[in-house]
Formats: structure tokens, sequence, C-alpha cells
């Protein structure tokens, strides 16, 4: 998958596990309902790629932070939407906890 460009596939995903349709997802961020359906189903087909902005809105719409789009593989992806969750203390001991695991 190193290869392949990873948003697709976890937009595909993110989205699918939220339980709504590529149009509502659209819809919900702000594209008109005529047209969110086909462009989403660009963007999860790999045809078009989101801007930043686009792709942030989704983020936030799906519950998962923006560096999950761009993990390469299943566990990177589990872990990004596992330490957003975390609160910042949390987040700081963890990478503290890690930074002494690996030094």
């Amino acid at each position: 998958m190193f290869n392949e460009n990873p948003i697709p596939a976890r937009l595909k995903a993110a989205r699918k596990k939220a339980k709504i349709t590529q149009k509502e997802l659209g819809v919900k961020i702000g594209m008109e309902e005529s047209s969110a359906s086909g462009r989403m189903n660009h963007y999860e087909k790999g045809r078009h790629m989101p801007d930043i902005g686009t792709l942030r809105r989704m983020a936030q719409e799906l519950n998962v932070p923006l560096n999950y789009f761009f993990c390469d593989d299943d566990l990177s992806a589990e872990l990004a939407c596992a330490i957003a969750k975390l609160s910042p203390q949390q987040q700081s001991k963890l990478l503290e906890d890690l930074t002494k695991q690996s030094g």
C-alpha cells in the first residue's frame, strides 16, 4: 500500500464506520446536495483528491484525526484514532513513556 495514496481507502472506511452515505457526508461538510454523492465517490475512488480544508471537515464529521487519512497501514490508523481520543496530558504521558522505551 506504500505506493498508493491512502486517502481514498481511509475515507471510505471512516465513512462506513460512521454509517453514513457518501451524499450525507458531502452535505454535512457543506457540498451541494445535487453533487455531494458524486464528489464523494470521486474522492473514495481516488479520481480527485480533497483539498486540506475539505479533508479537515471530513475528519471532524467522521470523528477521526486529520492524520488518520495519511496512515499507510491499519495499525497506524487505529493508533492515530486512539491517541486522538486521549487528553493532552495523556498524550504527553504516552509520548514520555514511548520515548523512555525506545531510548
